[in-house]
């Protein structure tokens, strides 16, 4: 058997820059506008003031710009702010207050730990503790990879830290220690690996208000919605049970009907020994970022115990790892992926939280009831679920599918008579795992397709395989759970 590889350094791989040609920036611009005036030749109607219409427009065409991406989505987001003023919908004030929401804040610091936690090799040791606890065979790796992800997500909201630069890596040696690599090799044991940690991995996104950049937003959708706030606790502890379920299932099945040559993976738990010796004792610098990463998961899942708001929590995380030297000014200015999610979160919620108060969104309640006139409320939860999920074939991320589409179901949902906490958290974690379909579904997925350990074809049915278990345990045990903790 051939010695395991030693294992290259983490480094957060980030969504590159889009790259497309001048016609089809065009044709994407011309899309944008199209979407925005055809709203606004569309008659105002009856209640709604021109202001009003003109909002709708603008998020509209914001919404489109964020699938279709003529420029990356953050500049698009920017783009739609600075329409705000100079169409008279709101004043530059008014405009610009999205960046001081402390959901913005608290995603941004967030992001701002996953950066500690990389930089000082914390989370990679992480991995390599559970590799070598469990990682003697082929099905044990994929648990614990998935393990690995599941701890650093309950405070590290940013996917492509989380896989991009600890658990990709890791995953992609630890196929290359023994010998499968993309082509005749795939299926020793990449192919499987590959597949099966994409899919824990968008298990987990569901699993946390931090799982995933786009989870906040959900949270704040769904309060302005129905009222129902999601603390970080009340996520985590309506998710844990169907979670675990599906993170102990998924890779299984996968294992089943994707199995991989190679079943014994001893050098494996080697190589993490290894790893973890080259290591050495854990640094001053890992200590204390793991005292911050315990701290800040504590208070947030405690908060109703002692009042601090979740952004404080997260300030006060950075605020120890600047004053003890664990991060510096220049780690935080340069972590680019946190700025463009900064942009973008602080545009959305300031416009989806205007168009709220226009009274749009009610009207579209009144006329979208009709549409499930005399059916059961579960019939017509089940069916518009089924949509929901299905639709994010035709989403290239997380964020764009949820702008697009969450609020509009969650509206017609409880329109039909659906419980409120029923359906607020059965759309939440159904944005996450209708990730799990395609190889663009969030941003991990053309990380780990990438490789070339699959094809499109495989990849994709395998997603389809995933959905359809993991759609059956969050709508059976996970409807059960939230039955048993009086949420509905």
């Amino acid at each position: 058997m051939e010695q395991p590889l030693s294992l290259p350094a983490d480094t957060s791989q980030n969504e590159p820059a889009d790259r497309i040609s001048f016609r089809s920036r065009l044709l994407r611009w011309g899309i944008v506008l199209f979407v925005a005036a055809a709203i606004l030749l569309i008659p105002v109607p009856t209640g709604i003031t021109p202001q009003s219409w003109r909002l709708l427009a603008i998020f509209a065409a914001t919404i489109t710009g964020s699938i279709v991406r003529p420029i990356p989505g953050a500049a698009v987001v920017l783009l739609g702010v600075t329409a705000l003023p100079v169409f008279r919908v709101l004043t530059i004030n008014e405009a610009l207050t999205g960046y001081a929401d402390p959901v913005v804040w608290l995603v941004l610091a967030a992001f701002f730990i996953s950066r500690g936690m990389i930089k000082t090799g914390l989370g990679r040791r992480i991995a390599f503790l559970f590799i070598k606890a469990i990682g003697r065979h082929s099905l044990g790796l994929s648990y614990a990879l998935g393990s690995t992800e599941m701890v650093l997500a309950t405070v590290i909201p940013s996917t492509g830290a989380r896989s991009g630069g600890i658990i990709f890596p890791i995953a992609k040696s630890l196929a290359e220690a023994y010998e499968s690599r993309p082509g005749p090799t795939a299926r020793r044991l990449g192919a499987f690996l590959m597949a099966s940690v994409y899919q824990c991995n968008v298990i987990v996104c569901a699993m946390f208000l931090t799982g995933q950049a786009s989870n906040p937003i959900i949270a704040r959708f769904a309060q302005e919605v129905t009222g129902i706030e999601i603390t970080y606790a009340r996520w985590a502890i309506a998710a844990i049970v169907p979670a675990l379920l599906s993170l102990l299932l998924v890779p299984w099945l996968l294992y089943r009907v994707f199995p991989p040559e190679i079943r014994h993976t001893p050098a494996a738990s080697e190589l993490a020994s290894n790893e973890l010796n080259m290591m050495g004792r854990m640094k001053w610098s890992e200590w204390l970022m793991l005292l911050v990463f315990g701290l800040v998961a504590i208070l947030w899942m405690t908060s109703k115990l002692h009042g601090i708001d979740y952004a404080a929590v997260a300030l006060v995380g950075i605020s120890v790892l600047l004053i003890t030297g664990v991060l510096d000014w220049e780690d935080l200015i340069s972590e680019r992926s946190a700025w463009s999610v900064f942009i973008w979160y602080g545009g959305l919620i300031r416009m989806a939280e205007a168009l709220g108060q226009t009274g749009i969104t009610k009207r579209f309640a009144e006329a979208s009831a009709s549409l499930t006139t005399g059916w059961t409320w579960w019939l017509a939860l089940a069916s518009l679920l089924l949509i929901y999920f299905y639709a994010h074939y035709v989403f290239a991320s997380i964020t764009a599918h949820v702008t697009a589409m969450y609020v509009p179901f969650l509206i017609v949902i409880l329109a039909a008579g659906t419980p409120s906490y029923l359906a607020v958290l059965s759309l939440a974690y159904f944005s996450n795992l209708g990730a799990s379909l395609t190889h663009y579904g969030t941003t991990p997925a053309p990380i780990y397709f990438g490789a070339g350990y699959t094809t499109q074809r495989t990849w994709w049915w395998l997603g389809l395989i995933t959905s359809l278990v993991t759609i059956a345990i969050w709508s059976l045990v996970g409807f059960m759970w939230w039955k048993l903790l009086r949420l509905w």
